[in-house]
């Protein structure tokens, strides 16, 4: 009963964070626009017309076409499929190694504890983008590579916030009652102890969602990201490096970054509208 009460408040708190709700509609139509329009118009990102190169919007094409004759509204939305996939499932590798980790951390005070904080620790010291660059270097630059090195090094903030949630948690009232009654050590990680850990998750995750989107479309924008004719957002904002395009061809880059900036900024307006709705103290 508690927890469907805090359910339903936590709804009524997020629906009436207007900003949250907004950035919410935006992103999901979004979504379906990337998921369903490739099927409603036939678009096709990687065909080349003869004598289209570097057209101007209109005739036929709604944000022009690049240096090669490809539409650009057609590269924009599955760029968009590629770019929002990283983001997504880079954020859940990391969940999924971070938060059992963060979780055992917190729940044990033996040396197991010792040896992930100071892992943690260990990861945390190097620049990330540096080692970005090199591991996709090393694995070759494609979007499955990108999911994993940006997943591989995310995992450390997930870590460090369950830990110090499970500090906490484990003193309740609730998990000293489950101990006392003889649970296991699992069964009050599992049942008791993370299910109360996992709303900071929730908005960590999306705050990652968020930075990987940016993390891959800068290597995109570097070029160790993923490669041509696979298009994403910031290989397609790479192509305004020339002062002539970024001068005289605004259709080839301006569409793909305001795109980028929109999904980033609705992804973490969300994510302040679950830190709201998953903390009473915050008022709306």
């Amino acid at each position: 009963m508690k927890k469907n009460v805090f359910l339903r408040d936590a709804v009524g708190r997020f629906v009436r964070h207007r900003v949250a709700m907004v950035s919410l509609i935006i992103l999901v139509l979004e979504i379906l626009s990337i998921l369903l329009l490739p099927l409603i118009l036939d678009l096709d990102p990687f065909t080349s017309y003869p004598g289209q190169f570097n057209q101007a919007p209109g005739n036929g094409f709604l944000f022009g076409t690049d240096a090669v004759g490809r539409d650009i509204f057609s590269r924009i939305i599955y760029g968009g499929r590629v770019s929002l996939s990283v983001g997504f499932i880079a954020a859940s590798i990391s969940a999924l190694i971070g938060v059992p980790l963060g979780l055992i951390a917190g729940f044990y005070d033996n040396g197991v504890r010792g040896v992930i904080m100071r892992i943690v620790d260990i990861f945390m010291s190097f620049p990330a983008l540096v080692i970005q660059m090199v591991l996709v270097t090393v694995l070759g630059a494609s979007a499955r590579s990108l999911m994993l090195v940006l997943g591989f090094l995310g995992w450390t903030g997930y870590t460090r916030l369950v830990y110090s949630k499970v500090l906490s948690v484990k003193q309740e009232v609730y998990v000293e009652a489950a101990r006392s009654t003889g649970a296991t050590n699992l069964t009050q990680m599992v049942r008791y102890i993370l299910p109360n850990a996992m709303a900071p998750v929730f908005v960590t995750f999306s705050f990652a969602v968020a930075g990987n989107i940016l993390a891959e479309s800068g290597l995109s924008f570097l070029g160790l990201g993923v490669q041509l004719p696979t298009p994403t957002w910031g290989n397609m904002i790479r192509d305004a490096q020339t002062l002539s395009t970024l001068m005289y061809r605004p259709w080839m880059w301006i569409p793909a970054g305001v795109v980028l900036v929109v999904t980033v900024v609705c992804i973490n307006f969300v994510g302040d509208g679950l830190r709201a709705a998953l903390d009473p103290k915050i008022k709306i």
